[in-house]
């Protein structure tokens, strides 16, 4: 790991040098005489050493003053893979901020979903970060902004709003700080014309290279519900619930970055959308950390070296998963497939899809809570686990995005029917716990046969030395078998 590489500053300025795109969003590098900051691949002539100054977060660099460069756009830079790596109260904080919950419920209301005090919240946020939790929602807006600036025809007030700004003036003063522009000047500064309308933004979401597109959206693809997913013209498609409406995203893999098309009923879900759709993709993770670790077994370097970059498919909604792991305890793809499509149209809430094709948002748990349990086509003891996983999302059960991981582990396995796979599956896909791992899985299994990694003792034993990624072993393991999770499907 590169924790705290920004206090590094030989390593750091290496980095700069050799414009390292691998180091783009762990730090930033502020220059004190120009005052501005950049990603450290930017493609200008590096500054001299002496005229360097690091900073762990973009909003640390603004508050000390910094604008950000015109050129390499460090305010888009993949985000710090740290956040979600580890789960103390820093990174769920980070996880957190991004999800949009400062701009929704304000600093308390962050403190309140981590189980602390504001102050505590504020004080270990700023010792690591370098910036308070207000700061850090503040730059995402900056951001958010400057996205809507570039890419639709919006009104200027109107842009402010969705951006999350409370007024027309500290929109203004915020884009003139971070960017050295005013809105106007932005916008006359985007290349070609805006392309977006009211509710519908084209994005780039960057990521580290290497990325290995198959199983990540082949997964996706494979397991997906009917009315809240699809694969349409080379890109996988689904329904958001978000906190101000409904959104539909659209991801498409090209080098480099991932194309997304946001369609929004409400503006102001920009910045918690294209959070959702960067976890879901797990586009923050740092691949040649992972493959680094994971080639060291010999085992594993053949599968490595085959397909460099795989991602572990995550969620955009933890309770979704978590009832669709439910669904698919014990039976195929195609049949929890099947349970979770009934499911949809019995209990989803319509949408309309301008677009054709998804019908339906995935149900709430305080629409399941009304489930009958003789429509279920499962046995009666799947039944009571999944009206006991209801009940508990209902009562406040957190599969969020600032989860405590270790927490939530053992509340999952005092459910009935919630065995290491189911718990483990949650860990992975819904919480984002990079280490999760289920050895009990039958892909699993079978890897383990094809390899020659013995039975399940001699693979729990061996998989100490991939910790803390044995999330992504089990992308490369389950890629042994010849199954549709393993292939993109065809544009």
């Amino acid at each position: 790991m590169l924790d705290g590489v920004h206090e590094d500053f030989e390593r750091c300025v290496r980095a700069v040098q050799a414009k390292d795109a691998r180091f783009d969003g762990w730090f930033y590098t502020a220059v004190l005489t120009t005052k501005i900051y950049c990603r450290p691949s930017c493609p200008v002539v590096p500054p001299k050493p002496k005229n360097m100054s690091f900073y762990p977060s973009a909003a640390a660099a603004q508050q000390a003053g910094f604008r950000a460069c015109k050129r390499c756009r460090p305010d888009a830079s993949p985000g710090s893979p740290l956040w979600n790596e580890r789960a103390d109260l820093v990174a769920r904080a980070m996880r957190l901020i991004a999800d949009g919950v400062v701009d929704t419920d304000g600093v308390q209301g962050l403190a309140d979903r981590l189980g602390y005090s504001v102050r505590q919240v504020q004080r270990q946020v700023f010792a690591e970060v370098g910036a308070g939790p207000l700061a850090l929602a503040r730059a995402q807006r900056a951001q958010t902004a400057r996205t809507l600036i570039e890419t639709t025809t919006l009104p200027m007030a109107e842009l402010a709003l969705a951006a999350g700004f409370g007024s027309i003036r500290a929109f203004n003063d915020t884009v003139r700080e971070v960017f050295a522009l005013s809105p106007t000047e932005l916008r006359q500064r985007a290349k070609g014309k805006p392309s977006a309308t009211a509710g519908a933004i084209p994005l780039r979401l960057p990521y580290r290279k290497p990325l290995c597109p198959d199983n990540l959206f082949g997964h996706l693809v494979a397991t997906g519900v009917p009315g809240v997913e699809e694969w349409r013209d080379g890109a996988y498609r689904r329904t958001l619930r978000l906190p101000h409406g409904h959104g539909v995203a659209a991801l498409r893999p090209e080098d480099g970055y991932i194309a997304c098309r946001l369609t929004l009923t409400d503006l102001r879900d920009l910045p918690t959308a294209t959070s959702r759709c960067r976890r879901l993709l797990d586009l923050d993770a740092d691949p040649v950390a992972v493959d680094d670790q994971l080639a060291g077994d010999p085992l594993l370097a053949p599968l490595v070296a085959a397909a460099p970059g795989r991602r572990v498919p995550r969620t955009v909604d933890g309770a979704e998963f978590a009832v669709r792991a439910v669904l698919g305890q014990q039976v195929s793809t195609a049949a929890a497939r099947t349970h979770a499509a009934r499911l949809v149209v019995a209990h989803g809430e319509p949408i309309d899809d301008p677009e054709g094709g998804l019908t339906h948002l995935f149900p709430s748990p305080d629409a399941l809570a009304s489930l009958d349990p003789e429509t279920l086509a499962m046995p009666r003891s799947r039944r009571r686990t999944l009206l006991a996983l209801v009940e508990a999302l209902t009562d406040g059960l957190d599969l969020g995005a600032g989860s405590d991981w270790a927490g939530t582990r053992a509340a999952l396995t005092a459910l009935p029917g919630f065995g290491p796979w189911t718990v483990e599956s949650i860990a992975m896909r819904a919480l984002g716990d990079p280490d999760a791992f289920l050895p009990t899985d039958l892909g699993i299994k079978y890897a383990a046969e094809t390899l020659g990694l013995g039975g399940q003792a001699a693979v729990v034993a061996r998989s100490v030395a991939w910790r803390p990624w044995r999330a992504y072993a089990t992308q490369h393991l389950w890629a042994t078998g010849d199954h549709a999770i393993n292939r993109m499907p065809a544009a």
